[in-house]
């Protein structure tokens, strides 16, 4: 059904087009070409050609884990551009409170252009800034809305030192109510190498498997509440263990969600 209401929209798109452009063809005789081209420019302008800016802190908050540790986590990204073509900035980190450290945080730079209706194909460079030793890595992803609304975000990163990870999230957005939503959301990291300098064991690294109900008191600012599970696997896991860390953890979370 979805895909008939495209194609239906798409044919009256076309209709549209072609009667403005029939209009504007005899209208060529009686303007000038500098107003006639204008006249086109602001047709494809109105028409989806527009540029245009939009930023999302899908996840800004604060944790409290087993053991009295406690973090506050960004998950921010931020474009510019149009509906095809756009410059993707990403950004994640984990700051911890009591040593007033980071244990995470990269940057990523993205060019993003379409390739279907649904999915957008990115590629660019990110920078770990933590965990020491830093890394820098190419990046190709798919971005997009996948079949039930699901959202999806998967990557492939390829680093300086030549070795490549994984990363894939997912999220669900179930409305409650109008402003009441529910949003389940999972995560997993994979390497396709053991990576002793970053503790990280080749095959699955990691998982985190979260549910967080915000409340939307304007569409634009959600403050919410959740549960956050994580654990480690393989040989990550062993490099966890051997350094005292734990393998798995559960935490209770609390943040606003912004966009604009």
């Amino acid at each position: 059904m979805r895909n008939l209401f495209s194609v239906a929209i798409a044919g009256g798109l076309m209709i549209a087009a072609a009667t403005a452009a029939s209009a504007q063809d005899q209208a060529d005789a009686y303007y000038p070409p500098e107003e006639m081209e204008a006249a086109r420019e602001a047709l494809r302008e109105g028409a989806g050609g527009q540029k245009l800016f939009f930023f999302q802190a899908d996840r800004f908050e604060y944790q409290a884990r087993r053991d009295d540790e406690e973090l506050a986590l960004w998950d921010v990204n931020a474009w510019y551009g149009g509906r095809v073509n756009r410059l993707w900035v990403k950004s994640e980190a984990e700051f911890e409170l009591e040593a007033g450290a980071f244990e995470e945080a990269n940057l990523q730079l993205l060019y993003s252009r379409a390739i279907t209706p649904y999915f957008d194909l990115q590629a660019g460079v990110r920078q770990d800034f933590e965990p020491n030793p830093m890394r820098t890595y190419a990046v190709i992803g798919v971005q997009g809305l996948a079949p039930y609304w699901f959202e999806v975000d998967g990557a492939f990163f390829l680093s300086d030192q030549g070795e490549l990870t994984g990363q894939f999230e997912a999220e669900y957005e179930l409305l409650l109510t109008q402003r009441l939503i529910l949003q389940p959301r999972a995560e997993l990291t994979w390497s396709a190498e053991d990576i002793p300098e970053l503790e990280t064991g080749s095959g699955l690294t990691s998982t985190a498997l979260g549910l967080r109900l915000r409340y939307e008191i304007l569409r634009e600012f959600a403050p919410y509440v959740g549960v956050e599970w994580s654990r480690t696997f393989g040989g990550t896991e062993d490099y966890a263990r051997a350094a005292g860390a734990r393998t798995q953890d559960t935490a209770v979370v609390a943040g606003i969600r912004i966009w604009f």
